[in-house]
């Protein structure tokens, strides 16, 4: 109901009493109309003033198995805490250091032919000549790569990783639908083509007994223990976004943009930053300390924004300064920016 102050008379007592008092009559306030919001009667019989809408959203463009995808993301985690993350651990309790960095050079080296091939594609003949000085450095004074020689003075040749799904990149092809499978972890479409034509090319690459199963599969699978041992720091920070999956598939989608630019000289890795991690091999590395390890101050993580990737309709935060949280690659390594 209208509430509305009737007309108040107030008396004023002049300064000079012998003057008569003067009344002045206030206005009254006018009625204020009620703005107040009948109750909404509810299903169930109750009384509220809201009405909630529920209903899914379509997956973003670039994710159209986002359902499936995040699923398989979950499942790998699960298997992550249960298997892949103690058989990392024992790894590291149970081989010294010393061997564990000779077995990563020796498989490392053993990629640098198709890092040649790649760079040779990409029509850029001064890294594929200090890729190739590299392999020839390593394999000799390096004793067959266990020891990265290559990497320290006189030579100074950084470890560059290139592949074929870089090479696509570069031409212009499109990452395609992204994907996220059990066995390699995340990638898209692009890139697991490109994948398997690097893993098929290794082996008549170096030729030798590396065409056999026998050898080929048990230096992958030490090849993603020691992956996943170097991205064991980060994994204890990566519950902390209240969407994991948005989040790591956005980071990994501007990692691979930022490497691709990075080949046509634009972004911040071709400007001499570390990389991102831990979804991307860096294409600068950090230099190493005295231990082996990385400068700390040497690593940065910033990605810029795709500009060939379409948007992510996702509410979720990105920190690009930061991983968030990582899948266990078996077939497919993520190492880190740092090593251990």
């Amino acid at each position: 109901m209208p509430i509305s102050a009737p007309a108040t008379p107030v008396v004023s007592q002049p300064v000079n009493s012998q003057q008569p008092p003067v009344t002045v009559v206030v206005p009254a306030i006018p009625a204020v109309p009620s703005t107040a919001t009948p109750p909404v009667a509810q299903p169930d019989g109750t009384e509220g003033g809201e009405i909630v809408v529920t209903g899914e959203t379509a997956p973003p463009p670039q994710d159209p198995m986002e359902r499936v995808n995040e699923k398989s993301f979950e499942v790998v985690q699960k298997v992550d805490d249960k298997l892949i993350a103690p058989i990392a651990h024992g790894y590291e309790k149970g081989v010294p250091r010393p061997v564990r960095m000779g077995l990563r050079n020796f498989i490392r080296n053993l990629t640098e032919p198709v890092v040649f091939l790649n760079y040779m594609l990409q029509l850029k003949p001064g890294k594929a000549a200090e890729t190739l000085g590299r392999f020839a450095v390593n394999s000799t004074v390096g004793v067959a790569g266990l020891v990265d020689v290559a990497k320290k003075k006189p030579f100074n040749l950084p470890y560059r990783p290139n592949g074929l799904g870089n090479t696509l990149g570069y031409y212009g092809v499109g990452p395609g639908p992204y994907l996220y499978l059990p066995l390699v972890g995340p990638t898209t479409v692009r890139d697991l083509f490109g994948l398997f034509v690097d893993r098929a090319t290794v082996p008549f690459a170096v030729r030798g007994p590396f065409k056999k199963p026998q050898y080929v599969l048990p230096l992958n699978i030490v090849e993603s223990i020691d992956d996943r041992l170097q991205i064991d720091d980060e994994l204890k920070e990566m519950n902390t976004p209240s969407n994991p999956y948005v989040t790591y598939r956005e980071l990994y989608l501007k990692a691979r943009h930022a490497e691709i630019e990075a080949l046509h000289g634009r972004g911040p890795l071709a400007k001499g930053e570390s990389g991102v991690a831990p979804f991307a091999k860096p294409l600068h590395p950090a230099p190493a300390d005295e231990n082996g390890g990385t400068a700390a101050s040497d690593v940065t993580a910033t990605v810029p924004a795709p500009g060939a990737v379409a948007p992510v309709a996702s509410t979720a935060p990105v920190v690009p300064a930061a991983p968030t949280f990582v899948a266990v690659p078996v077939v497919q390594p993520l190492p880190a920016a740092s090593a251990r």
